[in-house]
Order: C-alpha cells, then structure tokens, then sequence
C-alpha cells in the first residue's frame, strides 16, 4: 500500500518528472552531436583512405558509438538536469512556494527519485543488454577500416580444461589456427597418469571443441608400466573444452559482452585456473554500480540547488559539475584500485563516498 501511494502521482509529481525527463534527453542529445561531429572531423581522412562506406560508417560506426556515450555520460547529464531545473524552480522561488504550503522536502524529491529510477532502469538495460551487442558492430568497423587491429597470437598458454586435465600451449597464431609446443596432463587423485605432446595443434572452427595434433607422442601411466604412442605422420583428432577466444582476448573486449555473458565467462574461465578476469569482473560489477549514480547524484543536485542563490544557479552548477566531473573520474581510477583491494568494493567504492556526501547534503538541505 505505501509503494501504490508512492507511485500515485499528483500533478507537481508529473510536471517535476516532465521537466526532468525532458531536460535530461535534450542536454544528453546535444553532447552526443557535439561529440559525434568532432569524432568524424578527426577521423574522416582515415574513413576515405580505407575507403569505408558511407553506411557502413553512419550505422554501424556512429549508431553504436552514440549509445556508448550517452550511456558513458548519463551520470553526468542526470547532475546537470537536475542542477539546472531545480535551481530556475528555485530562482523563481517555487520551491519556497512548495514548502511553504506545506509540502516537505522529502515529498518534493519523491518525483525526481522516480524520475530517477526510470533513467536507471534505462542505464542498466542499455549497458547490459543493448551496448554490448552494439559496441561488438563497432569494434568489428574499427579493425577493418580504422587500423585497430584484433589480437591474433597469445604465448605461454596454460589452461584448466577440468579438475583433473591441464593444457600448455608455447604459443597460438590466429591466422592459421595453430598452436605450437602442446602438451596435455591428465591427473587421478594428484598423480600424472597421461601426458601429451604435440608439436603443433591446430582448432578446428567447423567442428567446434575439435583440435587435431601433429608429431603427437602419449605416455599412459598405469600400474608402475608406460605405455607410449606416438606419430610423426598420422594427425590425432581429440575433443578439448577450449577455444581460441578462452585465450585470445582483445582490449575492450568485455564491453561486447551482455551481462548473462559476462558472467558465464568469467566463472568458466575462474574454472580453468585463468587469471585474466580483472577486466571481465570490474566490468560485470560497474554496470550494476553505475545504475545507482542516477539515484545518488540526483540527491546531490536536488540539495544544492533547491536553494535560492542571490548569484542564480552559477555556484551550484559550478558545484554540481565538479562533483559529478570527480565522480566520473573515480569510476575509472577506481579500476585500478582492484588490485588492492576486492574487486566488488573497487567497483562499488565511488558509490559508496559520494552517497555520504549525498546523505550529508541532504541532511542540510533547506526545510
């Protein structure tokens, strides 16, 4: 019953929401031009010396980059909309005519919370589920027009295909699918009862999980006796829960992924002893964490704004720019933090300080 009257919506709720809402999409639209016109200015000689087309550029280029930056900036934007509303409301003296005739000032955020929760909602979704797919289109244009090239070897290969078999592999070339220097270790109760070796392995992308070895060599382990196999001339097809892509990991490369994804690759590649999940992880949690800016900064601005400057909104959107500006900025220094710390708490600590900040000014916010 308290959740229905809190989305009963009266007509100051609607007006706040209309207003935000409408701020928020229009600034966030205007950035996204600005952007996308300078990116073409800085990018067009390189557009027409690799003669990419037209339509390829506009819809699979810029369509996706478009998404990734108003996703990228929405934090921002949310700050700014709500710096910039609230303080005209305040500046014409609405606010003090709100709270005068009674209206507290937990009732008069309630819309910019919902208002909130609705650009959240949209945060989360685009960066899980519609970015991802988009940011891969985008990728795929830049290796072939714009000279950024996909990562197409690996060396020093070590994997945990299950709990009881370990694969080495000295190094890959995705050129011709083929790795280099293979063994394969299988284990019973901790002690080696096979071992492979293999002067090349090469994938084979139409029989997906098959790999077929050359200059192969097997000793089996059984009962204190080894039993070796091995030719210089017939190839062995065998079955490996591996693929190229386990280990062949562009930069940027989990920004392609949806969340679902994400996840189910990092506890399969957690599974087979691979380290490299920092990216992946950082990733996975930011996208969560950086659904709740909106709610965060929204306090924020809604607390340094609701109160009527004799300077206008100059030193309040000077404020508010500068908190979300660092706010930004901690998001993505805080990667680095994962080292020292829990990943989960590196993603989640620019959230967790600036929501001190936000309960501290709201606290103080005008009655």
């Amino acid at each position: 019953m308290k959740w229905f009257n809190f989305l009963k919506l009266q007509r100051l709720d609607r007006y706040i929401i209309k207003k935000f809402l409408g701020t928020y999409f229009f600034s966030l639209l205007l950035i996204i031009v600005v952007i996308i016109v300078f990116d073409y200015n800085e990018k067009i000689d390189r557009f027409v010396s690799s003669n990419a087309p037209m339509d390829a550029i506009i819809f699979d280029y810029y369509a996706n980059l478009a998404p990734y930056y108003a996703n990228t900036f929405s934090a921002l934007f949310v700050f700014i909309s709500v710096i910039y509303f609230t303080s005209k409301l305040a500046g014409n003296s609405e606010i003090i005519a709100m709270l005068s005739s009674g209206v507290s000032f937990r009732r008069l955020i309630k819309p910019y919370m919902i208002a909130a929760g609705i650009i959240s909602i949209l945060t989360y979704l685009m960066s899980a589920f519609i970015i991802p797919n988009g940011t891969a289109t985008r990728l795929e244009f830049e290796q072939k027009y714009s000279r950024k090239k996909k990562v197409e070897s690996a060396n020093d290969i070590q994997l945990k295909i299950d709990d009881n078999t370990i694969a080495f592999i000295e190094r890959y070339e995705n050129r011709n699918n083929t790795g280099w220097r293979f063994m394969l270790d299988k284990f019973e109760d901790k002690k080696l009862v096979s071992h492979m070796e293999a002067r090349t392995i090469t994938y084979n992308p139409d029989r997906p999980g098959t790999w077929t070895a050359r200059h192969w060599k097997i000793r089996d382990l059984q009962d204190n006796k080894e039993i070796i196999r091995e030719s210089k001339k017939e190839p062995l097809d065998t079955l490996l829960r591996i693929e190229p892509s386990d280990f062949l990991i562009s930069e940027g490369e989990q920004e392609t992924m949806t969340t679902p994804e994400l996840s189910e690759y990092i506890d399969k590649q957690k599974e087979r002893g691979i380290a490299n999940t920092k990216n992946f992880e950082i990733e996975y949690h930011k996208r969560i964490a950086m659904s709740f800016a909106a709610f965060i900064l929204t306090i924020i601005g809604v607390s340094l704004s609701s109160r009527k400057a004799k300077g206008g909104m100059g030193l309040s959107l000077g404020i508010g720019l500068a908190l979300s500006f660092s706010y930004i900025l901690f998001q993505g220094i805080s990667s680095a933090f994962a080292e020292q710390m829990p990943i989960i708490m590196a993603a989640w600590l620019p959230n967790i300080i600036y929501s001190i900040i936000a309960i501290v000014l709201y606290i103080k916010a005008p009655r």
